[in-house]
């Protein structure tokens, strides 16, 4: 694949991490005099995806992302006016459907784009072949779980695909290329082997690019969204973070950056946060690459520029991942506020009257009865809501009579005024009301054939094979203990102190798995969080909520970070789940603030 660009870096900007992003954000870059070469965009996630094809199956919506339309159309103009490229990751599960109307909108406008779309993620079909051959050839990546096992009917299979089918896009003419479930940073490899005409087979180019991709992939995460260390922002421009921008060379030498005067900041603490973002370990899979990121370094070269560098490549995987949708049942809450003392108490008397009023028959159609106290009383509370609590009943059922008023919510609130003191039910009862979830099963299916097809009907649709040179999939990552581990009592005088005090964190879901990693701002911290962090103590901060599930734990050294994997942690995953951390991401900011004993030397230099 020979370059047929100028030998400088690529200008990659993402402006979409996922449907809730800000949706003028594309039509103000490609309005602006901002130097980009290609935008990326992700409108995709474990939420949209199962639940736009129980959409799509029972006829109650579009199957693609509809936000992304919303997102394009004011751009377009600018970007057939400047000769910009764009890569979205918007199709969800109808990726034809939203080509077509892309196109439509082009045309109606009169302007000279031509849009490509790539198929081979849906597999479905394929999925149910092999059953019938194997049952017992997929198996869960999160639980271990067989397919054949799983007790819900799949309605749709997606799997994740690499970027060489947006590089053919590209390279073919396409302006604008619409994917259906690429991996997140699969866009930005895509450019950057189009621009740089790399070939498939340089591992190390591509692995600097595939992380390059994860850090820009959930757009402002890396500068300064869902940042631990976000008091030390400018206040006064936090309503307008900037959209990060991936500089690539021919040597795939990184540097990520964001236009200046945007509010936000990019600095070594805002990638590192990213980078630990929703990984699974040393190892980073990708369709077109496996990068070893354990060696991941960064340095700032300048105000909002970060060099990223120490990833090598490896062939990717003979296999990727894939998440299968199955119709899960029905799902309702309904709240109550507990105030004051006495609030185990009060939930014990609460779940006694309960259950007694629904009875046994009630009882055994919910196959979840979920019953949680979200915050706690204030000691000696400053003002009345210091001294209230949330009291969540989430239920399910594959059964929605279950859920109507006279089998769900009248058997809660007719035990009202025997109840404990100030027993109050939410007046809105919306969320009583039973409403289908989803299941998701994540598992692995050998590498599919991708077809990009186009609008210019000059152009032949291209037909991409699965790559040829690859690797077994490694379905165990590194996990050892703390590398020479050293007295804690070596650094003197401690405090106790909350974790977040020095330490900054990010975590984040993949299916029903959980990972953080955790890191300090000065390397003489490093030996101290390493010794710290043994499993053995990561598991008591953990708290009540371990119940034994499987651990990884490793480290980043360059990056002074320990990282965890907490394995089928999260209640199914996303979409099914009856916790309020549906997405993994509280578990950074409750450990943040569990007491230690901190160094006082470390104190002395200030808080985060």
């Amino acid at each position: 694949m020979g370059s047929v660009n100028p030998p400088r870096p690529i200008r990659i900007m993402n402006i979409s991490g996922s449907p809730s992003d800000r949706r003028d954000a594309l039509a103000i870059a490609a309005a602006s005099n901002e130097p980009i070469d290609v935008f990326v965009g992700d409108w995709m996630s474990e939420v949209n995806m199962p639940t736009r094809a129980y959409d799509i199956v029972n006829s109650l919506g579009v199957g693609y992302e509809p936000t992304f339309i919303e997102t394009l159309e004011p751009a377009l103009e600018n970007i057939a006016k400047k000769g910009l490229k764009l890569a979205a990751n918007a199709g969800t599960v109808a990726t034809k459907d939203l080509f077509n109307i892309v196109v439509s909108m082009v045309k109606e406008k009169g302007l000279d784009l031509n849009v490509a779309w790539v198929e081979g993620d849906a597999v479905l079909d394929q999925i149910q072949a092999s059953l019938k051959k194997s049952p017992s050839s997929f198996v869960s990546v999160c639980t271990g779980q067989s397919l054949e096992d799983w007790p819900y009917e799949p309605i749709f299979a997606q799997c994740y695909l690499g970027g060489m089918g947006i590089a053919k896009a590209f390279g073919a003419g396409a302006d604008i290329v619409i994917c259906g479930r690429v991996a997140d940073a699969s866009p930005i490899i895509g450019a950057a082997a189009w621009w740089h005409g790399w070939a498939v087979t340089e591992f190390d180019k591509l692995a600097q690019s595939l992380i390059a991709g994860h850090l820009i992939e959930c757009s402002t995460y890396v500068t300064g969204g869902n940042y631990t260390g976000f008091k030390s922002l400018d206040w006064d421009t936090m309503h307008a973070f900037g959209y990060p921008i991936a500089e690539i060379s021919h040597d795939a030498d990184v540097i990520i950056t964001k236009v200046e005067g945007t509010g936000g900041i990019v600095n070594v603490e805002t990638c590192k946060e990213q980078l630990l973002y929703e990984i699974q370990g040393a190892y980073y899979l990708n369709g077109d690459v496996t990068a070893v990121i354990d060696k991941a370094k960064f340095t700032e070269i300048g105000k909002n520029r970060v060099r990223l560098s120490g990833i090598t490549g490896l062939p990717p995987p003979s296999t990727t991942k894939c998440g299968l949708t199955a119709f899960g049942g029905y799902k309702a809450e309904i709240h109550w506020a507990l105030v004051g003392l006495d609030i185990e108490e009060k939930v014990k008397m609460l779940d006694i009257q309960m259950k007694h009023s629904y009875g046994k028959e009630r009882l055994s159609k919910f196959t979840t009865f979920d019953l949680t106290v979200y915050g706690s009383v204030a000691k000696n509370p400053k003002n009345q809501n210091a001294a209230t609590v949330d009291l969540r009943l989430v239920v399910e059922s594959k059964d929605p009579k279950a859920l109507s008023v006279e089998n769900f919510m009248r058997p809660a609130f007719d035990i009202i005024m025997q109840s404990f003191p100030a027993a109050t039910y939410h007046p809105d009862r919306r969320t009583a009301s039973p409403m289908p979830y989803q299941e998701y099963f994540p598992t692995l299916i050998p590498q599919s054939t991708q077809t990009i097809h186009f609008s210019n009907s000059s152009l032949k649709s291209i037909t991409l094979p699965p790559p040829s040179n690859t690797i077994p999939h490694k379905p165990q990552q590194p996990s050892y203990p703390p590398t020479s581990p050293v007295s804690l009592t070596s650094f003197g005088p401690t405090t106790p102190t909350p974790l977040g005090h020095v330490v900054l964190a990010r975590a984040g879901d993949k299916g029903s798995n959980c990972n953080i990693g955790l890191f300090v701002r000065h390397e003489d911290e490093w030996a101290w969080l390493r010794s710290l962090l043994s499993m053995e103590t990561f598991i008591g901060l953990l708290g009540e909520d371990y119940h034994g599930q499987k651990i990884d734990r490793m480290e980043f050294e360059e990056l002074w970070a320990v990282h965890f994997l907490l394995h089928d942690w999260l209640d199914r995953g996303v979409t099914a789940n009856a916790t309020y951390d549906i997405l993994g991401k509280f578990l950074a900011e409750y450990l943040r603030c569990k007491i230690v004993d901190v160094p006082n030397v470390f104190l002395e230099r200030g808080k985060i």
